[in-house]
C-alpha cells in the first residue's frame, strides 16, 4: 500500500507565497518521476510541473518563472514552491508519482489526495 499526502495549501494573498510538500509512504522500492496537478472549480485537471528522479525539472507555461518544484529523495517529498501568487492559480494541487513497490514489477501511477490553494485579490 502507497499512500501520497499532501500539506501546506491555504489562503494567501495575490503576489503572496506557498510551498506544498508531499510525502511518500508505504510499501516503495524507487520513485521515479514526481510531479504536481491542479484542478480549478469547473476546469479540467491540468499539470502543472514534475521532476525526474535525477532532478530533471519541466513546468506549465502559466507557472514557469512563479513556481519551483524540488524534492528529496531520501525522504520521498517533492516540494512546490509557488511564489508570485495569482488568483487564476486557485484550485486543487494534487501530488502524482511513479512508484516501484519492488524489485521486477512495473512502475504504479499513484495520486494524493488535494490540497486546496486559494489566491485572494
Amino acid at each position: 500500500q502507497v499512500q501520497l499526502v499532501e500539506s501546506g495549501g491555504g489562503l494567501v494573498q495575490a503576489g503572496g507565497s506557498l510551498t506544498l510538500s508531499c510525502a511518500a509512504s508505504g510499501r516503495i522500492f524507487l520513485i521515479n518521476t514526481m510531479g504536481w496537478y491542479r484542478q480549478a472549480p469547473g476546469k479540467q485537471r491540468e499539470w502543472v510541473a514534475d521532476i525526474t528522479r535525477g532532478g530533471n525539472t519541466n513546468y506549465a507555461d502559466s507557472v514557469k518563472g512563479r513556481f519551483t518544484i524540488s524534492r528529496d529523495n531520501a525522504k520521498n517529498t517533492v516540494y512546490l514552491q509557488m511564489n508570485s501568487l495569482k488568483p487564476e492559480d486557485t484550485a486543487v494541487y494534487y501530488c502524482n508519482a511513479d512508484i516501484w513497490t519492488q524489485v521486477g514489477s512495473m512502475p504504479l501511477n499513484y495520486w494524493g489526495q488535494g490540497t486546496q490553494v486559494t489566491v485572494s485579490s
